[in-house]
């Protein structure tokens, strides 16, 4: 029976590509926790930016800088302390903690299951759609 539930939860996660992410939320989230150094518009020149020993990344960029391709795994990674970015001397803000529980499955661009926080699915959801369109 749990072989039974466990395809069937991969069928469903399979069946959508990402599961309802709220973008709004991702955009409150982004303005309370990621401008200050990213910027309001994400382009990477936020109040905090002149300070950073490595300046923060252009958030508007990642699928160009990426082949053409939005890279969500190493987006949440960095989002959630998996894959640490050392600024400033210390990681980048690891909201690990602050954005913990309420899981949720996103799906790769290699159709692999991620796990994640809905705050990070919906963060992920507002950076995804800040990128600019392929040319």
């Amino acid at each position: 029976m749990r072989k039974l539930v466990f395809a069937a939860g991969l069928a469903a996660m399979a069946a959508s590509p990402v599961l309802a992410q709220d973008i709004e939320e991702g955009a409150v989230l982004y303005e309370r926790h990621c401008a200050t150094c990213h910027g309001i518009d994400a382009e990477g020149a936020g109040p905090m930016a002149g300070v950073l020993l490595i300046q923060p990344v252009d958030l508007t960029t990642l699928v160009a800088a990426n082949d053409g391709e939005f890279p969500l795994l190493r987006v949440v990674r960095r989002i959630d302390g998996r894959d640490p970015l050392i600024s400033h001397g210390s990681p980048m803000p690891v909201y690990g903690d602050f954005f913990e529980g309420d899981d949720t499955a996103m799906k790769t661009a290699s159709g692999q299951p991620l796990m994640t926080s809905r705050a990070i699915a919906d963060l992920v959801a507002y950076l995804e759609s800040l990128q600019a369109p392929a040319e």
